[in-house]
């Protein structure tokens, strides 16, 4: 079906899981998640149930969750509040057994169902009197086509199951084989048709998407208006075509999404009559508006991924420092849409598992400039890319490389892709969040690594931070290349700090083996810290006390001075 998006397979445990590959044969891009520590062998993890149930669900995604029926609909409750807005949702038997159709019925739940029932040899439990009785859900048309009026269908479909007859007027080649009571001279009638009509009870008003409006300036309301002018319902609008040089333009995109359907770009030059005439092989007709705007009717639905392009995406990701529950809902969503996926391949793995059709581009650590580059190449192409960073990307890492390639380049076609910089939790956050409040005051992150700015600079900064009293965050503290900077640069922070300064040492923190560790400045060694070690210097007024459970909570009051502010 065009436009649905590849289903989320969900299993709480190994028995499930050649159920749950069996399903993935019939939807190639399906996305198997399984619960750490439970699943092995899952295409991505998850660490809590009723968090990732929702969190797809919010996001649209169809779910298939191989477990008890009662399970799915008590962690989705609370989310359930208009039926109509909701992706189709499924319970499925661990060894195949039962298919069960929960939600999204007017989402095709029903369609997947069957589907899935098919791929395992077994019976889909449909419950839809509708679908029971007439083979299909005639208030889900397929893909192409929309419903006109939800509240009336109802009632149509409820006259229909009381037992009248119907007539078909327009073509329905979904319903040749649907088991319904036609009569040509019955008072109920399907209407299928792109013209404006008024709904009425005794109709079930049905929209092919075979319309496209060609367009280079205008809002969603002047759109509205002149669909209305050609007598056309915006039911049938399929998506707006505009020339490539138009793909910045902020109002054309505000029209889309307000209206509720693809943006498409074209390279073909001319007019935009010329360009509305252009989109498909069997024109019905074309109907020029004015200078910036012409509708095209087609005598079939458009697959808006057959015309034109899309603006190429290019989204800048944090990752946090590690662990999945810390990375956001947005980047995750980032990563489910791309088509290609950048970066250092330490940190594209820890992005992953990826589907198949998901192209990875794995590069050294050090070549910063060239993945921008190739990213946006990439992404001028109308493809959705994404460039991964650990921690945020915007601190010491790809968000400021990727802009300095935009900055450098004169070609618009980089300049059209729609950028975007996701946040993540930085690895200071992280480690101080692990400590208590280390950073809870005025603080300064610094880099410690000199490969890209010279250390009497990192100095002297060290120096006036150190002056200032701010708390301190270094991030590359030390390397194999540079064994004695770290030590300067303690030497300079304890002409301007007591040796019983306290000092956080977060390892790995988010990942595997994470460790942490409370020191002071003092007994700060070099030889106590590497790469992967996240160090916070506390200032004057930060203070340490013991943990119930054992260890420190270190935390810098909101306070300056000899007693709190208000």
């Amino acid at each position: 079906m065009i436009g649905r998006p590849a289903p989320a397979i969900v299993i709480l445990g190994n028995g499930s899981l050649a159920t749950a590959r069996r399903i993935q044969q019939r939807y190639p891009n399906a996305v198997i998640h399984g619960l750490a520590g439970r699943v092995e062998g899952a295409d991505r993890d998850y660490q809590e149930f009723g968090t990732t149930l929702r969190e797809l669900y919010q996001q649209d995604t169809p779910i298939i969750a191989l477990c008890a029926a009662g399970i799915v609909i008590r962690t989705l409750a609370p989310l359930l509040l208009e039926k109509g807005a909701e992706p189709p949702v499924l319970a499925v038997a661990e060894d195949g057994s039962a298919v069960v159709p929960l939600l999204g019925g007017l989402g095709g739940v029903n369609v997947l169902a069957r589907e899935i029932a098919a791929a395992l040899d077994v019976a889909a439990a449909i419950t839809t009197s509708g679908e029971l009785r007439f083979g299909t859900c005639l208030l889900n048309p397929p893909s192409g086509y929309a419903l006109g009026d939800l509240e009336l269908g109802k009632r149509f479909v409820s006259d229909l199951l009381a037992g009248e007859s119907v007539r078909i007027e327009g073509p329905a080649p979904w319903l040749d084989a649907a088991q319904l009571p036609e009569d040509r001279q019955a008072r109920l009638a399907i209407h299928v048709g792109h013209a404006e009509r008024q709904p009425s009870a005794n109709e079930l008003l049905i929209y092919p998407r075979n319309v496209v409006v060609a367009v280079t300036a205008g809002t969603a309301d002047a759109i509205r208006a002149a669909l209305r002018e050609a007598n056309i319902a915006l039911q049938s609008l399929a998506c707006l075509l505009s020339d490539e040089r138009e793909m910045a333009n902020p109002s054309l995109r505000e029209a889309a999404l307000e209206l509720g359907v693809p943006l498409r770009f074209s390279a073909r030059s001319g007019t935009v009559f010329e360009l509305a005439r252009s989109v498909a092989p069997s024109l019905l007709t074309s109907i020029d508006i004015n200078d910036s705007m012409a509708i095209a009717v087609a005598a079939e639905p458009v697959d808006p991924l057959l015309i034109g392009r899309p603006r190429g995406r290019l989204a800048v990701i944090g990752l946090g420092p590690g662990a999945a529950e810390l990375m956001v809902p947005a980047v995750k969503a980032e990563l489910a849409r791309a088509n290609d996926v950048l970066g250092y391949e330490t940190y594209v793995r820890m992005a992953g598992p990826f589907r198949a059709d998901q192209v990875m581009h794995c590069t050294d650590n050090r070549e910063e400039m060239q993945r921008a580059r190739h990213a946006f190449e990439l992404a001028a192409q109308g493809r959705s890319v994404v460039v991964v960073s650990s921690g945020d990307p915007g601190v010491f890492a790809m968000a400021a490389a990727v802009l300095e390639a935009l900055h450098e380049s004169s070609d618009a076609n980089w300049h059209n892709v729609d950028l975007e910089i996701l946040p993540g939790v930085s690895a200071s956050l992280a480690t101080a969040a692990q400590a208590g409040a280390p950073l809870g005051h005025d603080f300064c992150v610094m880099s410690l690594s000199d490969n890209l700015k010279p250390w009497a600079i990192i100095e002297k900064r060290l120096d006036l931070a150190s002056q200032a009293d701010l708390a301190l965050a270094f991030y590359n503290p030390i390397s194999r290349s540079r064994p004695w900077q770290l030590g300067r640069a303690l030497e300079i922070v304890a002409q301007h700090r007591t040796a019983d300064t306290p000092v956080v040492l977060g390892r790995d923190i988010g990942r595997p083996g994470q460790t942490l560790r409370v020191t002071t400045l003092g007994q700060l060694t070099p030889d106590q810290v590497d790469m992967r070690t996240m160090v916070l210097i506390g200032s004057s007024t930060t203070c340490v006390f013991p943990r119930a459970e054992g260890g420190e909570w270190v935390y810098t009051p909101r306070w300056y001075g000899d007693k709190p502010a208000g």
